[in-house]
């Protein structure tokens, strides 16, 4: 350690360690006399946290303004590009926030924000929130392990997201489920796109993971074009016709005609045992355990 890398510290950590004073501004600095440029910068990078958690943005911007002015002599960086360089990491830390760590696809943290910007404008502009699920996704866990499910759950993304509207987009909804979120698209679009995203899960080539794997999704659709909506009962719609489209032997898109019964699309709308459950009703509980008498 050189003599001037203690007295940076040195100088940072008294800086920072001394009591708040909203009444501090340039004067934080009277009386210090660093050993050079870097040890001054040092103590005017301090001094600006200080005022920026008091509140104080404008003195705090000043003090980072003339720590950035005595570095560079030395690295060539201007006040300009020192502002840059934060808002592109404020940009970039924002962004990871509403990423899935694993998948890359938004989270479920974006996907509230959004639904809640979307219904929340009072335009009743229309709105479909679908949920999707994997198919038998537990068999591939335990059939080829978590790691290999991983890169499932990966490619399922590509195939979602690749083909939807424009404005659109996927998130993680939590473990193998899926939302997908359509704004500006009637009943009809919406079924469509998801019908689309159904088929091209079920055409993918999923063989080079391994030659026996198969993959399919359920969906269920649900649609609002009311201002009044809240985010819990589209979701509760979606979740419930999911269900639906489970219990109508998977690899389905559920929804709701205009009368209001549950159908399924495309292909699977020849199916004969399609269970009818009440919106607002939430997918029934498990059967009652039978007592011995």
């Amino acid at each position: 350690m050189t003599d001037t890398v203690w007295t940076v510290r040195d100088l940072t950590g008294s800086a920072r360690r001394a009591p708040a004073d909203p009444a501090i501004d340039d004067g934080a600095l009277s009386g210090v006399t660093p050993a050079g440029p870097a040890a001054r910068a040092a103590l005017h990078t301090a001094a600006a946290e200080r005022l920026a958690g008091n509140g104080r943005f404008e003195q705090a911007y000043l003090h980072l303004r003339e720590a950035v002015r005595l570095l560079n002599g030395t690295t060539g960086t201007t006040v300009e590009d020192e502002l840059g360089r934060l808002r592109r990491e404020h940009a970039e830390a924002r962004e990871q926030s509403r990423r899935d760590s694993l998948t890359s696809s938004y989270n479920r943290r974006y996907l509230d924000e959004r639904l809640t910007d979307l219904l929340g404008t009072g335009t009743g502009r229309p709105v479909c929130l679908a949920l999707a699920d994997i198919d038998h996704f537990k068999q591939v866990n335990d059939t080829h392990g978590h790691p290999f499910g991983d890169r499932v759950l990966q490619r399922m993304v590509h195939e979602l997201g690749r083909g939807l509207p424009r404005g659109a987009f996927c998130a993680r909804y939590g473990g193998e489920e899926f939302a997908l979120v359509l704004p500006g698209l009637g009943p009809d679009d919406g079924v469509a796109a998801c019908e689309a995203a159904r088929e091209r899960v079920a055409a993918h080539d999923w063989t080079d993971l391994h030659p026996d794997l198969r993959m399919t999704i359920s969906i269920g659709i649900a649609h609002t074009d009311r201002a009044d909506i809240g985010v819990e009962p589209l979701v509760d719609e979606a979740d419930l016709l999911l269900y639906t489209a489970k219990q109508a032997g998977r690899n389905a898109v559920a929804h709701r005609s205009a009368d209001g019964r549950a159908q399924l699309a495309g292909a699977a709308s020849g199916r004969r045992s399609i269970p009818q459950l009440d919106a607002g009703h939430g997918r029934p509980g498990p059967p009652p355990r039978a007592t011995a008498e």
